[in-house]
């Protein structure tokens, strides 16, 4: 891949522009950025990582690979500005939630195009991944999309229409776990705590759980009984949350988020 352009310049555009000059997967020279009118934002990017702007729209033709980055509102738009000037052999790679591989052979043609549904943590080197493919992307382009996605995390094909609980489940993961934070942070304040204090503990707290589920290879439920004492605090905490429907909140969270993907999917 010599050319790679983003076509939106987000939060996911970014996380996977930092991840990939970060860890030296694709150099920032080789990097191209676009959107349909905020140039602040481009110029930050190319300030911030040192990647390109793209100046006119003929130049799409000069590109290998195109990112599809934009908010699912925006697809059609993206598509009617973009089409005319893809050559037939450029790969498309999406990251847009809910927009169905059929839907952007419709858009731009028959060519490769993936599918992938990352987290933000691709910033940081620790993405968690959903990729599914066309018929038209060979095995050495599956290989080369595998090898840039697993340079910033961990990353897993599936069937397509899973991506849309790959979605709710690791694409919007990092949100529910900054929220839950949040309220950590909130309840620290009352006992006096500060916002640094709580913060420090309980991300240190997440880590070191996420460490031991690695490690241990041991299920979750068993790793919550053994903190669990009989009549101890984390059980009259465990209660609290049984009482209050954490179960039932956590799987409206997951299906709703699911079920949201669906409705982008058909234009909703």
């Amino acid at each position: 891949m010599q050319k790679i352009l983003f076509v939106g310049a987000g939060s996911m555009a970014e996380a996977l522009i930092h991840g990939w000059v970060e860890e030296e997967v694709v150099p920032a020279h080789q990097l191209y950025v676009t959107n349909r009118s905020n140039n602040e934002r481009l110029e930050y990017l190319q300030n911030q990582y040192g990647v390109n702007i793209l100046k006119e729209h003929n130049e799409i033709y000069n590109m290998d690979l195109i990112i599809l980055a934009m908010k699912p509102k925006d697809v059609k738009a993206a598509f009617d500005t973009i089409k005319s000037f893809i050559k037939p052999e450029t790969a498309i790679l999406s990251v847009v939630a809910g927009i169905a591989i059929e839907t952007i052979e419709q858009g731009l043609g028959s060519r490769p195009i993936a599918r992938v549904m990352p987290n933000t943590s691709a910033a940081i080197g620790m993405s968690a991944s959903g990729i599914s493919f066309n018929e038209q992307v060979t095995h050495e382009l599956k290989t080369l999309y595998l090898q840039m996605l697993e340079a910033i995390g961990i990353v897993i094909e599936v069937d397509e229409d899973k991506l849309h609980a790959i979605t709710a489940l690791s694409g919007s993961g990092p949100a529910y776990l900054y929220y839950l934070l949040e309220a950590w942070e909130s309840v620290g304040l009352e006992f006096g705590l500060s916002k640094e204090v709580v913060r420090k503990l309980m991300v240190q707290t997440i880590a070191g759980s996420a460490a031991m589920l690695q490690s241990v290879k041991e299920e979750p439920d068993v790793l919550r009984k053994k903190v669990t004492s009989p009549g101890g605090t984390t059980e009259a905490g465990i209660r609290a949350l049984e009482n209050n429907h954490f179960t039932e909140a956590i799987s409206a969270c997951i299906k709703s988020a699911e079920a949201r993907s669906r409705e982008l999917a058909k234009g909703e």
